[in-house]
């Protein structure tokens, strides 16, 4: 290469065999001059015959951090070399291979006490953790290894002290099977478990900012339904304070798009300001029914409002045509996080005249050195009333100029480049949007989000479920991998959300069908619960059952309450019996 010639592109390298794989997130490294590949049997017999460890990475689309080593480590071309000699680099995207993604990422917070992505997990070739951490940067900083010397440490480890990496194996896998091996309770759940569930998660509450903990800070729609239900069975009143004042807090911050509707993965601050910028079908659908519930039990109406927006934005820029919800959009466009949704003061002052941008300014709290690198995350700090006082104007002609400064920024915005969407649909995830479109059906008396459920519903129908058998994700035509413990439980709760929507008998019927399955393919008949993959499922290291409500539902949680509500309308024993299971284990 001559000096005047820079680094060859990406479309100018040969791709890697990630090139043929259906996830946008794998297919996004297939120019790296890494050799990766997809996960399988073909690489653990390439690592097997070298004799090399392998370096797994686990991530997704939408992450920022996972775009952000992309760029510094695995675009690297020395970085890429001491990868290529010394390991097999495997891809996996989390979404496709939740299965893959829970038992290492159990493996890594073993290691190093936490988790997050993009994962980064060194194994045998036999699929053993040894070790592994999260985002490791190009060369140390800021107290965290550089992730040159975590290699070359690696790859000495494996080649002079075997012994040592295979005590780490052995501790490493025990402490896994040991996480999993849950014993039955000879007795029933007690009455009350819930309540005292809810109140000692609330000792956790931030009563300044709202949310659970601090930052970073999520928003744990799990917790918040919790509350509400504790609240709705004639406990404290404070359980629904609670969630008002959360509520309220995250729909005036900067995790939800003040434009367009629809939350922001997690806030970085405490305040809900500042977001991580990507949007994830499963928060919002959850949030919209977090939404639509409070705003019935608390008798807000702007929490039905935020539920409106929140499923608007989804129909209209998450929907397929093909009827299924799309996973999710990314944080980054043209390369910096957020650019999408920031504004800098003359950007937003050149859209009005003298009138409206002195209250487009006060009322999103758009300043001239911003909130976010010199630019500005719309947010709300006073209320349509309190702006109505500060510019002297009746409330109704306030908000109607609300209405068009949102218009007219939300139509500026949208001539923007636009993040980068994965366009794959997974089964879980299209289940909790399901929910969602089912119930504002009901609670707004909306019928095109009845037809939107109507229609994803049939999208399961026709794409994912092939001779009996549910299918995980689908794209380009083509659907993928076996469906996991989540995928059945939670779509199966939806065809009875839809079928109370609806009242059509062919969803309670689909939802016996999903759980029939569940049961034969995922019961642990010994000691209770459900396994996270089927019988028969690829062998891995440990067989898990998911029992921790994330950012989602675990899968035993969504099993449970749906073989619950199944009895209630079939009286069938087995489906009592598979919940009974649950709560005891």
């Amino acid at each position: 290469m001559s000096q005047c010639e820079g680094p060859p592109s990406k479309s100018d390298r040969t791709p890697n065999r990630l090139i043929h794989e259906q996830s946008p997130y794998l297919r996004q490294h297939a120019y790296n001059p890494v050799d990766w590949q997809p996960w399988g049997e073909e690489a653990r017999a390439e690592a097997r015959a070298q004799n090399k460890p392998i370096l797994l990475s686990i991530g997704y689309s939408a992450c920022h951090w996972c775009h952000v080593m992309e760029r510094e480590s695995f675009e690297n071309d020395e970085i890429a070399r001491l990868m290529n000699e010394n390991f097999v680099p495997i891809k996996v995207d989390r979404e496709e291979r939740p299965d893959l993604d829970q038992v290492y990422m159990d493996a890594v917070q073993l290691i190093s006490g936490h988790g997050g992505w993009p994962l980064t997990v060194f194994l045998t070739p036999e699929g053993e953790p040894f070790y592994g951490g999260t985002y490791f940067p190009p060369e140390d900083r800021h107290g965290l290894a550089g992730f040159p010397r975590v290699l070359t440490a690696v790859a000495e480890a494996w080649r002079e002290r075997l012994a040592d990496v295979n005590l780490s194996v052995r501790r490493i896998t025990d402490a896994l099977r040991q996480l999993g091996d849950l014993a039955p309770s000879d007795a029933e759940p007690r009455r009350g478990v819930a309540q005292a569930a809810a109140s000692s998660i609330a000792r956790a509450y931030d009563s300044v900012h709202g949310g659970i903990g601090s930052a970073p800070k999520f928003p744990n729609p799990g917790v918040f339904s919790l509350f509400l239900r504790t609240l709705d069975a004639g406990h404290d009143p404070g359980f629904g304070e609670m969630v008002r004042h959360t509520l309220e807090r995250m729909a005036h911050g900067g995790i939800y798009d003040q434009l367009g509707g629809g939350f922001h993965r997690y806030s970085v601050d405490e305040r809900w300001l500042v977001p991580h910028f990507e949007k994830m079908l499963y928060d919002n659908a959850l949030l919209a029914r977090l939404y639509l519930d409070a705003g019935r039990v608390l008798g807000e109406e702007e929490f039905l409002t935020v539920a409106r927006e929140t499923l608007d934005y989804m129909l209209r820029e998450m929907t397929s045509p093909e009827g299924g919800f799309y996973s999710s959009q990314d944080a980054d466009s043209e390369g910096e996080e957020g650019r999408f949704f920031l504004w800098t003061l003359d950007e937003v002052r050149a859209r009005f005249g003298a009138s409206l941008a002195p209250i487009a300014e006060r009322y999103y709290d758009v300043s001239a050195e911003g909130n976010f690198d010199g630019r500005n995350i719309l947010h709300r700090t006073v209320s349509v009333a309190e702006a109505a006082r500060l510019f002297g104007r009746p409330e109704a002609e306030m908000r109607q100029s609300l209405d068009e400064i949102r218009q007219k920024l939300f139509a500026a915005r949208e001539r923007r480049v636009r993040p980068g969407r994965d366009e794959k649909c997974l089964a879980a995830w299209n289940a909790m949007a399901i929910s969602a479109f089912a119930t504002a059906s009901r609670a707004l008396s909306e019928p095109r989000y009845l037809e939107a459920a109507r229609r994803a519903a049939e999208f399961a129908a026709r794409k994912l479920w092939k001779d009996g058998v549910l299918c995980r994700s689908y794209s380009e035509g083509v659907a993928r991998f076996d469906a996991y413990l989540e995928d059945y439980a939670l779509l199966c709760g939806a065809m009875i959300d839809l079928y109370e929507a609806s009242l059509d008998r062919s969803y309670l019927d689909r939802a016996r069908q999903l759980a029939d399955a569940m049961l034969a393919r995922y019961l642990d008949r010994e000691r209770g619960g459900f396994f996270f993959v089927a019988e028969g499922h690829e062998k891995l290291i440990v067989r898990n059952k998911p029992a921790f409500d994330g950012a989602t539902p675990s899968g035993n949680s969504a099993a449970a309450m749906a073989l619950v509500r199944l009895y209630a309308y079939h009286s069938d024993d087995r489906y009592l019996d598979g919940a009974r299971g649950v709560f005891r284990l």
